[in-house]
């Protein structure tokens, strides 16, 4: 049975907001300012109301923190960036946005801000990610192919990465249904080569996102966070092929502390390229042998798994006072229960006495430092191999 269009519709018209263009300069200030991820975006806003208070805070929270000198990212820069944007056809949809797909904003810190270019309707239906070796095999790329096509064909989009092997025949076989490519660079940014054509056709038959500035090259530290939203787009993640140590074993793992819903391919045990499906069937993924084993396990979810939306970005009149930095004794409390081993946020509450306000803002003015590592799941560590004395 095919997934009809309107199952999700995303957020409601009433928690669907739209930043003006001040604000929308500003969150792009934010985000590119020096040690800001979307962790600490998200705190900042929630903290100061909104980003422009936020960013005259930044370098007097760096600086509480134990750094000296902080960048800000230029208006004048930003806006460049935009522009940009525009005279390539693409749009920077913000977190609480209508075209901000509904999936990723529930995810634990989504990127504040993604550009995408497009069909972006696409983002609104019910996603499926295909992912695999690079290398993949004839036979594991004709399966590929074949359940791209049976997922589209039910109403299904199909999610990948652009990468060579299983991407590629993914996003070739779902053009017609429809695509989406996430991209570890800019959204400008063609990688691999090989792949030039096929870039831009998904940039108007399908939709192209990405996180990263306009222009900026991808490196290998990028990929994990294509990944995450790959997997935040999603109802549920397929793995073709993959080997023991591979970006797809990434994304599956990340799909599934997201709740989304991960299948496997089974391949020949002899094949290396098979190793890491095989075990994610060992492990309890769900079996894809045709496009049928994953509509039926998603079917029943997609029906009312969107029902609500993503809470709208805080108002500064909606956030009660709180105090804008904490007392010298408080914040050395914080560092000295910090060490190089992951930690809970919660333990550090427990170990500290402190509220939880206190040690947010404590963790802030350290993260703004460089001092901050953050793991996922509120665990965090000292940066580098600071350690308390």
């Amino acid at each position: 049975m095919a997934i009809r269009d309107d199952v999700i519709s995303g957020m409601s018209d009433a928690r669907k907001q739209m930043l003006s263009d001040e604000e929308r300069l500003n969150w792009l200030r934010l985000i590119r300012s020096d040690n800001v991820g979307p962790v600490t975006f998200h705190d900042l806003l929630n903290h100061f109301g909104n980003a422009s208070d936020a960013i005259d805070a930044l370098p007097d929270l760096s600086s509480r923190g134990g750094r000296r000198r902080f960048s800000v990212y230029p208006a004048e820069k930003a806006q460049s960036e935009l522009e940009e944007a525009t005279r390539w056809g693409a749009s920077l949809a913000a977190h609480g946005e209508p075209a901000y797909p509904s999936r990723l904003a529930r995810i634990d810190a989504p990127p504040p801000l993604i550009y995408v270019k497009g069909e972006t309707g696409l983002l609104a239906k019910p996603i499926v990610a295909i992912v695999g070796a690079r290398n993949a095999s004839a036979i594991g790329q004709k399966f590929t192919r074949t359940i791209a096509r049976d997922l589209g064909a039910q109403g299904f989009v199909i999610a990948s990465g652009l990468a060579r092997g299983i991407d590629t025949a993914a996003h070739i076989a779902a053009l017609d249904a429809g695509t989406v490519s996430v991209l570890a660079g800019g959204i400008n940014s063609i990688y691999p080569p090989e792949n030039e054509e096929l870039h831009q056709k998904i940039g108007t038959q399908g939709v192209l996102v990405s996180e990263m500035p306009f222009g900026y090259r991808q490196r290998g530290q990028d990929f994990p966070r294509r990944n995450r939203i790959i997997a935040g787009v999603c109802a549920g993640v397929i793995v073709v092929e993959a080997a023991k140590r591979s970006g797809s074993l990434i994304t599956a793992r990340l799909a599934g502390e997201m709740g989304r819903e991960v299948f496997a391919v089974p391949g020949n045990p002899l094949d290396p390229r098979a190793a890491g499906a095989n075990a994610l069937l060992r492990d309890g993924a769900g079996l894809a042998v045709c496009a049928d084993d994953v509509i039926q396990t998603l079917k029943p979810i997609l029906g009312q798994e969107f029902a609500g939306g993503p809470a709208p970005m805080p108002n500064r009149e909606d956030l009660p006072p709180t105090p804008a930095e904490i007392d010298e004794p408080d914040r050395a409390q914080v560092l000295s229960a910090l060490g190089t081993s992951p930690v809970d946020i919660d333990e550090l509450v427990r170990a500290t006495n402190l509220s939880v306000r206190q040690v947010q803002i404590a963790l802030l003015e350290l993260d703004l430092a460089g001092r901050l590592q953050r793991h996922g799941n509120q665990m965090v560590s000292l940066a580098g191999g600071e350690g308390a004395d």
